[in-house]
C-alpha cells in the first residue's frame, strides 16, 4: 500500500545533517519511496495529514537497551521493552549482551537470544555481543553471527556470569577488534578508583563512584585505543571531567566516540532524595554544574549520542524498602520516556528538535552501521514518529509499558508526546502482532 503522509513540520535527512521544513512522504513497500514539497500531487492508497502542532520525526534508535530475556524475563522482556520502546518513538533497539542468562558471549548463546526474541517485537531488534576473559576465540564467530559490536566491563558488571576485563584482557580483544573492523564499546570505570557504600544516603554513593573513576578507565581506554587501532565507544558517560581528553583524541584523529543518557542530562545530585534508590545508576547522577558540562558536550560534539540505558529489575532488587544505595541495583528504566526527558530540557536550553534527533537516531544508528534507519529520506526505512513536541503529560507509571515501572520520573510532567509511531510503513498497534524484525549487522 502506497501511503502519503503530509506535514507542516518534518526532521529530514541531508547531506548536511537534519533539517526541519513542510513535506510530503510518500511511503511504499515498507520503505521511503520520495520526499517532496508539502502539497506536491502523489498517487497513492492513503493520504494522511498532520495535525497542528504535531511534527513528523525518523524513529529513534536506541543502541544501550537491557532486555534481559531469556533467564531474567521477570526483569524485563522483548515483549513489553519493545512495547514501551514503541510507545516512546524507539523504531530500533540494540540489546545489550549481559543480564540474560546465558549472556551473548558466543555464537550458541547468540542463538538463544534470537529464539527467545523472535515473534515477540514491536519494533526490530539487533544485538550486541560480548567480550569477557577466556571468550577471544568466541569473537569472530559472534562477528560473523552478525552481532553488531562487542561490549565489555572495567569493573564487575553486578552479574558473576559477565566478568570484567583487566588491562591485558582489553588490549587483546581490542587487538582483536581492530583485525575484524569491529567494534567495542566500553563500561569504562576503574575499579581500583571505586569503593563500597551502604546506606540510605545518596552523597555516600556519589562519592564510591568519583568521576576520577571513569576519567581513569577512560584514559586507558584511549591508549590501548591508540596502540591497536581498535574503534571504541564510551558508554553512558556521566563524568564531564572526561570531556577534554575525549575531545583530544578525537582532534588527533583517534576513532572514538561517545554517549550520554537521558538521566545525566535531566536529573542532577542535588535533587535525589536520601534512599530513593529509584535513581541510582552506574555511573551516577551527577552534581549539576556537571549536568551542565555534559549538554556543552553534546553542543560541540564531543559527545555523539543519547542512549537510555535502559536497564530494568524487579522492585525488590531495587531495594526501595531500605533505601539502601548499596544494595540496590543500579539502572534506571527510560525507554519509554527517553524522548520527552530529553527534549523537555533541550527546549530549556534552546535546542531544536534537529539536535535532539542527531543524538538519537542519525548519529545512533550511524554508530551501529544500521543503513537506512535514522532519517526521513528516500531509500530509507519508514520508520516514522508523530510527536506533539508543545504538549505537556505528567508521568504515570501505570501508563508504562515496562514490565516493572520503577522509574525516578514518575510525577514528573514533561514536554513531548508521541503520538503515533509507525515501522516500515504501517503504524504500530500494540494489540497486534508483533512485527518487528531481528536484526543482523550489515544487512540492508
Amino acid at each position: 500500500m502506497r501511503t502519503v503522509l503530509r506535514a507542516d513540520r518534518a526532521v529530514l535527512s541531508t547531506a548536511d545533517g537534519l533539517t526541519e521544513r513542510p513535506v510530503a512522504v510518500l511511503l511504499d513497500g515498507g520503505r521511503i519511496e520520495a520526499v517532496l514539497d508539502r502539497d506536491a500531487p502523489v498517487v497513492a492508497d492513503r493520504e494522511i495529514v498532520l495535525g497542528a502542532g504535531e511534527v513528523l520525526l525518523p524513529g529513534l534508535v536506541d543502541t544501550h537497551v537491557h532486555v534481559n530475556e531469556p533467564g531474567r524475563t521477570e526483569w524485563e522482556g522483548f515483549a513489553s521493552a519493545t512495547r514501551a520502546a514503541a510507545a516512546g518513538g524507539v523504531t530500533t533497539l540494540i540489546d545489550m549482551p549481559l543480564n540474560s542468562l546465558p549472556p551473548t558471549v558466543d555464537a550458541a548463546a547468540l542463538a538463544v537470544k534470537r529464539k527467545a526474541a523472535d515473534g515477540q517485537c514491536s519494533v526490530d531488534v539487533g544485538f550486541w555481543g560480548g567480550a569477557v576473559p577466556g571468550n577471544l576465540a568466541d569473537l569472530a564467530p559472534l562477528h560473523e553471527a552478525g552481532v553488531f559490536g562487542f561490549k565489555c566491563f572495567l569493573l564487575p558488571s553486578g552479574v558473576d556470569e559477565f566478568p570484567p576485563l583487566d588491562r591485558a584482557g582489553l588490549a587483546a580483544a581490542l587487538a582483536e577488534v581492530a583485525a575484524m573492523g569491529a567494534l567495542m564499546i566500553v563500561h569504562a570505570e576503574d575499579p581500583g578508583l571505586v569503593t563500597d557504600a551502604h546506606g540510605r544516603r545518596y552523597a555516600d554513593f556519589l562519592a564510591s563512584r568519583p568521576r576520577a573513576a571513569e576519567d581513569t578507565a577512560i584514559a586507558g581506554l584511549l591508549e590501548l585505543a591508540e596502540q591497536t587501532g581498535a574503534r571504541v565507544h564510551v558508554l553512558h558517560l556521566s563524568s564531564a571531567d572526561a570531556l577534554p581528553m575525549i575531545a583530544r583524541a578525537k582532534a588527533a584523529g583517534l576513532p572514538i566516540t561517545a554517549e550520554t543518557c537521558p538521566h545525566y542530562l535531566a536529573l542532577t545530585a542535588e535533587e535525589v532524595p536520601d534512599g530513593d534508590t529509584r535513581f541510582k545508576c552506574c555511573p551516577p547522577v551527577r552534581e549539576e554544574g556537571n549536568r551542565d558540562a555534559l549538554w556543552q558536550g553534546l553542543a560541540d560534539g564531543t559527545i555523539d549520542a543519547v542512549v537510555s540505558d535502559h536497564s530494568p529489575s524487579t522492585a525488590d532488587l531495587k531495594r526501595l524498602d531500605s533505601g539502601d544505595f548499596g544494595e540496590a541495583w543500579g539502572g534506571i528504566a527510560s525507554l519509554q520516556l527517553g524522548l520527552p526527558v530529553v527534549w523537555t530540557e533541550a527546549r530549556r536550553r534552546g535546542h531544536e528538535l534537529t539536535d535532539v534527533l542527531t543524538w538519537m537516531s542519525a548519529r545512533t544508528a550511524a554508530l551501529a552501521g544500521l543503513r537506512g534507519k535514522g532519517g526521513i529520506a528516500a531509500g530509507a526505512d519508514a520508520d516514522l514518529v508523530v510527536f506533539a513536541p508543545d504538549e505537556s503529560f505528567t508521568v504515570d507509571v501505570d501508563r508504562l509499558h515496562h514490565r516493572n515501572p520503577i522509574t525516578p520520573y514518575a510525577g514528573r510532567t514533561l514536554t513531548g508526546v508521541v503520538r503515533s509511531t509507525w515501522l516500515r510503513g504501517e503504524l504500530i498497534d500494540m494489540a497486534a502482532d508483533p512485527r518487528g524484525r531481528l536484526l543482523t549487522r550489515g544487512e540492508r
